[in-house]
């Protein structure tokens, strides 16, 4: 045992059950890895599973009385669980529901305006949910109302290349016309807003066969593909990070300023519907115009994919109709909020979270995750019922309206951000091996705990997870370790990471990349039910088990480890791969480069110094003396503090709340990460800009920021004085 070693079991031993000790004598084990098997023994997947159906029993769209109820049926279990406290934190924000008088829905018209076709107003219930009531039809959240009518043009994945596709290289022009376009690829408020800037009056969305029906599957309910007559709900917002529309920037309490509805951020200003696959291959059949571009615009419907504008020939009177009449209206939503104080450091954070709130019962999502809490929850409660506490505060988090563009916990961070000092996790999407995207700096954390965790995968019987992982998803960056994903946004752990610089991650088992149709293509629809999980999923829960592991383990070593388990030279490492990257991205420019004395110069300096730096503190870590409990406190803090250094707090150029110099989500797909955002944003599509000296100016502005960012990282390491 080294001395570092016999030292973490003397500090730490007082905070542990006394009838462990003699058993700890005995073995030789610390405490803490002691307490660490005691909490991953504790978890049971027929817990998950039970927790699972009781969460899914009815629908929770936020803002209802259903999920007020879910809320306080968790506060309650919480209680119970044995946490220090649970209360409720509410806020008032502005949702968007479906008016239950006027269904929203598009049509075909002739021309004489009668309708001829219309799309259907619900999708066909699911097998034992004929009787349940409040089911949301499929709508898309804050679409603006209308009825425009116009020629359809079909825009592919409607991406920034798609509309350029159509509009540069084909000379279609959207002003004016309502597109259609397929579900995947990149956040649909994304394609709303490409659409807006393309001059369209309206968005169609639908998802395609061919990216939501893996083949050889059935549809639901005798298979896990998504039947011909359901749709994918969810928020077309384009918040980038401001969190409720009304009071971006602040807490949405009864003492908030509030904008005008109509002044909301990220508010859309065309009207948007989500369709079913059959009703798309009605409104696809007829088109006119050019053929697709490519193999790749088409789906698998039987069309022909031609983009239009408009029908053919024999039909082209016709032209197509929205009928959306949403209303947007400020509801009460309700984050639940544990705590288990911690001994040491109570005034340092671990945070554990997840949504409540389901466009209808959430089978995978959210529930799937909000069980794996629950069940986090109760082994960290019993746990704490026996005498241990953790060395840092944990705090556990069900946010709500979370579909509504992560309402809840940009709330709630907004409120209290500076007594927030660690991480946040977030779901469950597929059963072929485990997905993790997290800062670098808990790289090794990861790692490290995957080896520890036997894989639940067939064919791996007796290895661990991280030999699965590895096996299924190597690293297409670093040699010999399993691939860890960039964070972009589309959960909870945005405001964290992307605003207040906490550093954050995610866990969840998912599907096989290299396949390419959705995770689970009932996604957001009404089929997605607890019977979809138990039955084609995980029917042993299995996997559910394996992710709450991971996630827990995280938190358990994150909130328990004398010194935080980060590792800054994996950071170092990162950036310095980011950097060369966004540096031969640009070599596509040689010629400007030179023209406007564009250098990377100034940022390989830093990354220079910040990977000296990191491996310098990386070797006084190893020699810190835990006695002194004050050194401690102050390289914990500096590591923690690192993510911090790489805020601007004058946020990215047009996204003021995306203020991450090194990792945002992508201008052009939410659910996306980039790196060095503000120089790619700045590089992106250069060359079609009418001014190029401003244009590279900005290149050359960002490049500055990014090296400053980096050498005050650098800088947050070295030795006070």
């Amino acid at each position: 045992m080294s001395s570092r070693e016999a030292v973490t079991e003397e500090v730490t031993t007082s905070s542990y059950p006394v009838y462990l000790l003699p058993e700890l004598i005995k073995t030789s084990v610390s405490p803490h890895e002691e307490m660490k098997k005691a909490f991953m023994t504790e978890m049971k997947a027929e817990n998950i599973k039970q927790f699972l159906y009781n969460f899914t029993r009815l629908p929770h769209l936020a803002g209802t009385e259903e999920n007020l109820h879910l809320a306080k049926q968790i506060e309650a279990e919480w209680k119970e669980f044995g946490l220090d406290s649970v209360q409720l934190a509410h806020y008032d924000v502005l949702l968007s529901y479906p008016d239950e008088t006027k269904p929203n829905y598009i049509s075909i018209i002739d021309e004489h305006g009668n309708e001829i076709f219309n799309t259907s107003l619900s999708e066909p219930p699911p097998p034992g949910y004929e009787a349940v009531r409040n089911v949301v039809p499929p709508y898309s959240a804050f679409s603006a109302q209308g009825m425009p009518e116009g020629e359809l043009v079909y825009v592919n994945y409607g991406r920034t290349e798609d509309f350029f596709k159509l509009e540069r290289e084909m000379g279609i022009n959207c002003t004016g016309k309502i597109v259609i376009a397929r579900y995947g690829k990149i956040f649909r408020g994304n394609k709303v807003k490409n659409a807006e800037l393309a001059g369209a009056k309206g968005v169609i969305l639908y998802s395609d066969p061919a990216d939501y029906c893996a083949p050889g599957v059935n549809p639901y309910p005798t298979g896990w593909n998504l039947p011909g007559g359901g749709a994918q709900r969810g928020n077309v917002l384009n918040l980038n990070g401001a969190g409720d529309p009304l009071t971006p920037g602040y807490p949405a309490k009864e003492y908030t300023y509030r904008l005008d509805k109509a002044s909301g951020i990220g508010l859309p200003k065309i009207p948007v519907h989500p369709i079913g696959y059959h009703d798309a291959e009605s409104l696809l059949r007829n088109m006119g115009g050019p053929a697709p571009p490519h193999n790749s615009w088409k789906g698998s419907l039987n069309v022909s994919y031609n983009i239009g504008p408009g029908f053919t020939t024999n039909y082209s009177t016709r032209k197509v109709k929205i009928h959306i009449h949403s209303n947007n209206k400020v509801t009460r939503i309700y984050n639940v909020i544990g705590t288990i104080r911690g001994t040491m450091e109570p005034d340092r954070y671990v945070i554990l979270g997840g949504h409540r709130d389901s466009w209808v019962f959430g089978g995978i999502d959210p529930q799937s995750g909000a069980a794996v809490v629950h069940e986090i929850v109760r082994s960290f409660g019993k746990l704490k019922k026996e005498g241990w506490r953790p060395r840092r505060t944990v705090i556990f988090a069900s946010w709500d309206a979370e579909e509504f563009g992560l309402l809840g916990s940009t709330e709630w961070a907004e409120q209290i951000f500076e007594k927030s000092v660690s991480e946040g996790f977030s779901c469950f999407s597929g059963n072929y091996t485990l997905r993790v995207d997290c800062t670098p700096l808990m790289y090794r954390l990861v790692y490290s705990l995957t080896k520890e965790i036997p894989s639940p995968d067939e064919g791996f019987e007796g290895k661990s997870l991280y030999e699965s992982w590895y096996k299924k998803n190597p690293s297409r960056e670093y040699k010999e370790v399993p691939r860890i994903n960039k964070l972009g946004s589309g959960n909870d752990f945005e405001v964290f990471f992307q605003r207040l610089g906490i550093a954050s991650g995610r866990a969840r088992y998912s599907k096989n990349w290299v396949k390419k149709y959705s995770s689970y293509p009932v996604y957001h629809s009404v089929y997605e039910t607890y019977e979809i999980v138990e039955r084609f999923y995980d029917p042993t829960f299995k996997n559910h088990l394996t992710v709450a592991q991971v996630r827990g383990g995280l938190v358990f070593e994150l909130a328990n480890s004398v010194v935080l388990p980060f590792d800054c030279r994996d950071y170092a490492a990162a950036v310095s791969n980011y950097a060369y990257i966004i540096y031969n991205l640009s070599k596509n420019h040689e010629e400007e480069l030179s023209t406007y004395s564009v250098s990377f110069d100034a940022l390989f300096s830093a990354v220079k110094n910040f990977t000296e730096v990191a491996a310098h503190f990386h070797e006084s870590l190893q020699q810190i003396d835990i006695n002194n409990l004050l050194a401690v406190r102050s390289l914990n803090d500096q590591l923690m503090f690192l993510e911090r250094a790489f805020i601007d707090p004058l946020g990215l150029p047009g996204r003021p709340f995306y203020r991450h110099v090194i990792f945002a989500p992508s201008s052009h797909n939410k659910y996306a990460g980039e790196s060095f955002p503000g120089i790619y944003d700045a590089m992106f599509d250069i060359k079609s800009k009418a001014d190029q000296h401003k244009a590279w100016e900005e290149v050359k502005k960002q490049i500055s920021i990014a090296a400053f960012t980096v050498q005050a990282a650098a800088e947050t390491l070295k030795e006070v004085g």
